[in-house]
């Protein structure tokens, strides 16, 4: 806990300005690259990182910390929701057209009542699990679908809110508190996210075809 403490203040320095348009995607699909990264690692299937990654988000990897940090403590609380997203779907992976559609669609109503850190880190989680599905399934091109995906969204969709809030650094607050506070806090903001999650799968299942 410590060491993220000392990471936000320094995330706090770095991203002292107001970011553009164009550095909130970059930074918002870098960190799905190193999410997605992570949860193939965790699941012991190899692949190669990006060379762009490490020149792009250098020395702000304290950003990714933290928001694997609280994908890995959300994944735990509800394991069922952030697994075999795939499947849940009834999508094949196979299809780039179906893999977007089917993102963008869990996205916009995951968000359709608001924007909170707690969904923003869903939508992550909701990536490296399709990621994970993709590559298992033999689509390992599609990691960069999802990533693509990611930015657009956040360019047409959580661009203004990030900005606002100073950018990416702004989520390192959420593990400022104390170990029982920040549990808490989490808490409460994962239950949410997962209540959005399910309706969102619902509704996709449910739209017309």
């Amino acid at each position: 806990m410590e060491m993220l403490r000392r990471s936000s203040v320094f995330a706090a320095e770095v991203f002292d300005r107001s970011p553009t348009d164009k550095e909130l995607v970059s930074q918002a699909k870098a960190l799905c690259r190193d999410y997605i990264q992570s949860r193939l690692g965790r699941v012991g299937i190899g692949w190669s990182k990006p060379e762009q990654l490490a020149s792009l988000w250098g020395t702000h990897g304290d950003v990714s910390a933290v928001l694997l940090w609280l994908g890995d403590e959300l994944e735990y609380l509800r394991p069922s929701v952030y697994r075999n997203v795939a499947r849940q779907l009834n999508i094949t992976v196979a299809s780039e057209s179906v893999v977007t559609d089917a993102f963008l669609a869990v996205a916009s109503d995951i968000f359709s009542t608001g924007v909170t850190w707690g969904k923003i880190v869903s939508l992550y989680a909701v990536a490296g699990s399709l990621a994970v599905d993709c590559v298992r399934h033999g689509h390992p091109a599609m990691v960069h679908t999802i990533v693509d995906c990611m930015g657009e969204f956040v360019r047409k969709s959580l661009s203004t809110w990030l900005k606002r809030r100073g950018g990416w650094a702004d989520l390192t607050k959420c593990v400022v508190n104390t170990e029982v506070g920040l549990r808490s806090h989490w808490l409460v903001l994962s239950l949410s996210t997962f209540g959005h999650y399910v309706k969102a799968m619902v509704l996709y299942l449910l739209r017309d075809k």
